[in-house]
C-alpha cells in the first residue's frame, strides 16, 4: 500500500502549474544602466486556466510576455513550462510545449485555411512532413472547435480579420501544446469579433485542460471572462488574483486613476467625467429610467435623492412625461427630454 506522503507527492504533481516563474526580474540592459520593468516575480498559470496580462501602455506587458516565451533573456530569475526552464527547451521541446499567436497581421500568400492549420502538426510529423489520419482528425476537431469546419477550403486572404483570428487560435490548438500564449488577439477586432474570441478562448481553457494567458487592453471583456488577471503597473509591483479580488482591492482605481474617467466598482466599467452643471433628482429606477439618468449625467447633470432641481420622468405608452420647474411636457423620446431640459436652463 502507498504511503501517504507518495500519494501526496503525487497529487501535488498533478495539481503543479504548468508555467510559473521564480524571482523572475525583466527589463532592458543599456550600456550605462539596467532598467527593471518588474522584479522578484513569483507567478503561474495551471492548466485549464485563462489568464488575462492587463495594464497601461508601456508598463512591460509585451516584454513580460516575450520574456515568459523565452524570446527574451530575463535580468534574474527563470521561467519554468512543465518543468523545464524555457531557456534551456530544444528548438523540438519548445514546439510541443508553448504556442505563441502574435497580433502582426500573417501575409501567407495563396494558401487556404486548412493549409495554415496544418503547420502546426508539423513538429509532429517525421522528415518529410507527412500528415497522418491521426493528424488531420486533430486538424477537424480544432476547426470545430472555432466553428472554422466549413472554411477549411477558402483562402486565407479572403477571411474578415475575425475569421483570420480564428484560424491562428485553431493552428495553435492543432500544435496540441499545454501552454497558448497569445498577445493582444482582439486587437484589430470590432465587438462582436472581440467577444465571439473572448469566449472562444474561456471555453477552449476548459474544455481542453490547457492553459491560455493573453494580454489584452479590453478590461472589460477580462473582467467578465478571465480566471485570472495578472495587472501591472508602472509604479507597484504585478498583482495577480481573480477579476472580483482585484476590483475590490481598488486596484484599477490606482492603476488606471485618471481625471477624465472613474472607475465604477459595482458596474466593473470606467465612467467618463462630465463637467457638473448642477444637480437633479430624478424619479423611476426602470431600465428607461436608468437610460435616462445616464444621459442627465452626460449632459453634465449630478443625480442625487435631493436636488433643488427636482425631475419626474415617467415613461408610458412609448412617450416621455416630464414634469419640471411646476411645468409638464410630453416628449417623445430621451433626445427630447434633454432638449427640453437645455431649454429650461
Amino acid at each position: 500500500m502507498e504511503s501517504i506522503a507518495t500519494i501526496n507527492q503525487e497529487a501535488a504533481h498533478l495539481t503543479r502549474p504548468i508555467l510559473y516563474t521564480q524571482g523572475l526580474t525583466i527589463g532592458y540592459k543599456t550600456k550605462r544602466n539596467t532598467l527593471e520593468l518588474e522584479k522578484d516575480l513569483n507567478i503561474k498559470i495551471r492548466n485549464g486556466e485563462l489568464v488575462c496580462l492587463i495594464g497601461p501602455n508601456g508598463c512591460g506587458k509585451s516584454t513580460l510576455m516575450r520574456t515568459i516565451a523565452g524570446l527574451q533573456k530575463p535580468l534574474h530569475g527563470e521561467t519554468f513550462i512543465a518543468e523545464v526552464d524555457v531557456n534551456n527547451i530544444k528548438p523540438h521541446q519548445y514546439a510541443k510545449l508553448l504556442r505563441l499567436v502574435l497580433t502582426d497581421r500573417v501575409n501567407v500568400g495563396a494558401m487556404t485555411v486548412m493549409d495554415i492549420v496544418s503547420i502546426g502538426r508539423y513538429p509532429y510529423t517525421n522528415y518529410f512532413a507527412k500528415l497522418k489520419s491521426s493528424d488531420y482528425e486533430i486538424i477537424e476537431r480544432s476547426l470545430d472547435s472555432v466553428h472554422l469546419t466549413s472554411y477549411k477550403d477558402r483562402f486565407f486572404s479572403e477571411l474578415s480579420d475575425g475569421e483570420k483570428q480564428r484560424v491562428l487560435i485553431a493552428k495553435a490548438l492543432a500544435q496540441d501544446t499545454p501552454l497558448i500564449l497569445l498577445d493582444e488577439p482582439t486587437a484589430h477586432l470590432d465587438l462582436p469579433n472581440r467577444v465571439e474570441i473572448m469566449n472562444i478562448l474561456k471555453r477552449l481553457a476548459k474544455q481542453t485542460n490547457k492553459a491560455i494567458f493573453l494580454s489584452t487592453h479590453e478590461l472589460d471583456l477580462a473582467l467578465q471572462t478571465a480566471d485570472t488577471i495578472w495587472l501591472m503597473n508602472r509604479k507597484e509591483a504585478l498583482k495577480s488574483g481573480t477579476p472580483e479580488d482585484l476590483v475590490l482591492s481598488g486596484m484599477f482605481e490606482r492603476v488606471f486613476k485618471s481625471s477624465a474617467f472613474t472607475f465604477d466598482k459595482f458596474s466593473g466599467s470606467f465612467k467618463v467625467v462630465h463637467p457638473t452643471k448642477g444637480k437633479v433628482s430624478l424619479s423611476g429606477n426602470d431600465v428607461h429610467s436608468t437610460w435616462a439618468r445616464r444621459a442627465l449625467e452626460r449632459e453634465g447633470y449630478q443625480v442625487v435623492q435631493d436636488a433643488d432641481w427636482p425631475i419626474s420622468i415617467l415613461h408610458e405608452e412609448d412617450r416621455w412625461k416630464l414634469e419640471m420647474n411646476g411645468k409638464t411636457f410630453q416628449c417623445q423620446d430621451i433626445g427630447e427630454l434633454l432638449s427640453t431640459i437645455r431649454e429650461a436652463n
